[in-house]
């Protein structure tokens, strides 16, 4: 990616940040923020942080990037604290190749370590230029998240596979975070509505495409490529666009079937896998990831042409290509 060595991204300064704002008297606290630190990952939500600032003129030269790494660690400790009561929801044994939390040290401390990362990020945003404006936008997609996960839930248990369903849910599970990250810079650096709103569009619809094409993984990849069995969502009773798609079409009620018994037959995963096959099911998932990206890059247009520009660009592209 040509120049974006020139840009700040999430490095050793950002992870020192995040580290110094886990800080805790108690050990067990501690160490689950020590694992975040460890473990990494991509800080894909982080780096949406630091893009889209350096994108409105922000730069870590100038006064007051400070508070724009401690946005981006705000955007990371609410998906950190996300991810905890996920693990524990989903019953998962690990976490980017690590035990899991709960696991670890049971349900009260992963839980409660997840609420002790949504304190400190009050906290951080409190001290900030346009704190109030910040807190809002932090509390409403928290609770979008929140919806979007019971929402899930009561999809499965009342079998209400639609569109409007999938979309929210998706929305709540991952791009709500994205468009919190890609645009919350623009509150912080009082960048005007028009830049906010384009930045909302940009990380809402990168978002989208990005978990759209994970569901697709699901059922069209493989377990090498995924990292745990094929079809996971259908076992959970889960419609994802796929499965969705094969409902509007001649084999709706079989793969309904499907769903509603949460493929708990021998071969149900395969036979959805071999109908959306046969039926272009899956290119036209590919289609609808690729429009979702072209989107996001399409609402950067109004931003002059920068490092920074290209940096988002081409997260928005990879899901294209992804979906090839």
């Amino acid at each position: 990616m040509t120049g974006v060595l020139a840009l700040s991204v999430p490095d050793a300064a950002f992870e020192a940040r995040l580290r110094e704002v886990l800080r805790s008297r108690v050990e067990f606290i501690e160490l689950i923020g020590d694992d975040l630190v460890a473990a990494g990952g991509k800080r894909i939500r982080p780096l949406l942080t630091l893009l889209s600032a350096q994108l409105l003129g922000a730069s870590a030269d100038r006064p007051g990037w400070n508070a724009v790494l401690d946005l981006a660690v705000c955007v990371e400790l609410l998906h950190s604290a996300s991810l905890l009561h996920d693990d524990l929801i989903d019953d998962a044994d690990t976490r980017r190749g690590q035990q899991s939390a709960f696991r670890r040290f049971g349900n009260v401390v992963s839980v409660m370590s997840g609420d002790f990362m949504l304190a400190r990020l009050l906290t951080l945003l409190a001290e900030m230029n346009g704190g109030p404006a910040l807190t809002r936008a932090f509390g409403e997609t928290a609770g979008v998240i929140c919806e979007g996960e019971v929402l899930q839930f009561q999809v499965a248990a009342y079998q209400e596979y639609d569109l409007q369903h999938y979309l929210t849910v998706i929305h709540g599970k991952t791009a709500a975070l994205t468009e919190l990250a890609a645009s919350a810079p623009a509150t912080l650096l009082k960048a005007g509505d028009g830049a906010h709103e384009a930045l909302c569009i940009f990380g809402r619809e990168y978002g989208l495409a990005f978990q759209m094409q994970d569901d697709l993984l699901d059922l069209a990849g493989t377990e090498a490529q995924i990292g745990k069995p094929v079809g996971g969502d259908l076992r959970e009773g889960k419609a994802t666009y796929p499965s969705l798609l094969l409902l509007e079409g001649p084999h709706g009620p079989e793969v309904r079937r499907i769903l509603e018994r949460r493929a708990a037959q021998d071969g149900d995963v395969g036979r959805v896998r071999e109908l959306a096959l046969r039926t272009g099911v899956f290119d036209r998932t590919r289609e609808e990831i690729r429009r979702r990206a072209a989107l996001a890059v399409d609402a950067l247009q109004s931003f002059p042409a920068s490092e920074a520009r290209h940096a988002l660009e081409t997260l928005a592209r990879r899901e294209i290509e992804r979906a090839r």
